[in-house]
């Protein structure tokens, strides 16, 4: 294995955790990037993984070239470099369709919950049995003796399509990524024709119209809290310290599981894993062991407590989502104010689910937004300011900055809901200085 990867955007979520899911298999593995930091590429430093500047000199004639989605030859040196040259390179995305050939592949795909849900998967499966895996968060294993390969199915620009797992999850078609989809048709044909690559079992959540659209050329099972699923989640119960549940597969009980987490959501991305893993073959007292060890993925309801106040920190930038991540912090803070702060992710995203946007926030007891993050992919702004969505809200939605985020104090006994896509960690991290400030000046 003298060949090297090199990674042209190597700090990319999907990018870093392939990085190192190689390395692990024992593969010399480099990349490049810009300078500022990204929370994915403490991983790779923890490997040792070298994370080079943008530049000419880094495609030697022993690398194989694995390039970001991001990077084109208008906007980045190494890529103008291999195409005057002729040096070849493969998407993350081309990459992955043809490693995966190797193993017994399970993906997830969905519009929400596939990072949590891939997390999960790959939780359970290499507590089980030994495992590589790719989830989202920039989270990757790799292991040369793994005869399964789990992985996070992304639709966006329909990168999904060459692949061709044997099974996967789909955990619902809502439309997302208004500068790529044209409706919710061109979402959901995108999906259509990614499920009839599945060549063994298709778990699709059952309650999801859209999803009962779906053909395959493999078994569908469909799974849900209602009757006229395969899979059924019932005998809910739903604590401070997580949540229980029963789970039957066409009228046969497969007794009780539990997971520390916490929303309807996750009940139904453990459904989902318990659905897969059993028409597998994989022994579900197994299973049921190791979901009750499932400590989340990166960004997804991750809580700290700075100076006794609850901050929790998640990627939510749907509205979908959005109601997913209040309706979890309630349940696990029945006794407490929820506080949103939220930062719009694309423009276009925000002009084209506006009214969504503040029905989730309306969730919450109070809100406070951030500026739009605008992506690079957008040229076009859009005649869209945060302001339109603050006067949606019913109640009062208060633009902060980030160097003023005192208005965060008018709450005495609430738990603070930090939501976006964007860098929203930045107004996570001034709230953060203001309260440890005000404990250094107390004393």
């Amino acid at each position: 294995m003298t060949k090297t990867y090199h990674f042209i955007g190597i700090k990319g979520s999907g990018m870093s955790a392939l990085a190192l899911m190689l390395y692990q298999m024992g593969h010399h593995v480099q990349g490049s990037d810009v300078e500022k930091y990204y929370f994915t590429q403490r991983g790779l430093e923890q490997a040792g993984i070298k994370i080079l500047p943008f530049d000419e000199k880094n495609l030697q004639a022993d690398v194989e070239v694995i390039a970001g989605n991001a990077f084109r030859p208008d906007n980045n040196i190494e890529i103008a470099y291999a195409d005057a040259n002729g040096i070849s390179y493969k998407r993350y995305h081309e990459f992955l369709g043809t490693f995966m050939r190797d193993f017994v592949s399970m993906g997830v795909a969905g519009a929400h919950g596939k990072t949590s849900t891939t997390g999960m998967l790959a939780h359970v499966l290499s507590n089980i049995t030994d495992t590589s895996y790719l989830i989202g968060d920039g989270t990757g294993r790799g292991s040369a003796n793994a005869k399964y390969f789990a992985f996070e199915a992304d639709e966006y620009e329909r990168h999904f399509m060459p692949y061709h797992p044997e099974y996967s999850i789909i955990t619902n078609i809502d439309f997302d990524h208004p500068d790529y989809f044209t409706s919710l048709e061109d979402v959901f044909n995108a999906f259509n024709d990614y499920a009839k690559q599945v060549s063994k079992g298709l778990f699709v959540y059952g309650e999801d119209k859209e999803l009962r659209r779906v053909t395959a050329n493999a078994p569908i099972y469909y799974y849900g809290f209602k009757e006229g699923n395969d899979f059924i989640a019932h005998d809910l119960l739903r604590s401070t310290t997580g949540s229980s549940f029963k789970v039957s597969f066409r009228g046969e009980e497969l007794g009780e599981f539990k997971i520390p987490s916490f929303g309807r959501h996750n009940i139904m991305n453990a459904t989902a894993v318990i659905g897969l893993l059993y028409t597998a073959g994989f022994d579900l007292n197994l299973v049921r062991e190791h979901l009750v060890t499932f400590g989340g993925v990166k960004r997804r309801f991750t809580e700290k407590v700075v100076n006794g106040t609850t901050i929790i920190d998640d990627f939510a930038h749907h509205p979908t989502e959005i109601i997913a991540t209040l309706d979890a912090a309630r349940q696990k803070y029945p006794s407490k104010e929820i506080v949103a702060i939220f930062q719009p992710h694309t423009f276009t995203r925000t002009i084209a689910l506006l009214d969504e946007f503040a029905e989730a926030l309306n969730q919450a007891d109070a809100v406070y937004l951030a500026q739009i993050y605008g992506s690079a992919r957008e040229v076009d702004h859009g005649d869209v300011k945060v302001e339109d969505l603050a006067e949606k809200i019913i109640k009062k939605a208060e633009i902060i900055t980030v160097d003023n985020v005192s208005p965060l104090l008018e709450h005495p006994n609430a738990v603070y809901v930090f939501m976006g896509a964007g860098d929203i960690q930045t107004y996570e991290y001034s709230f953060e200085r203001l309260l440890s400030n005000l404990t250094s000046n107390v004393q």
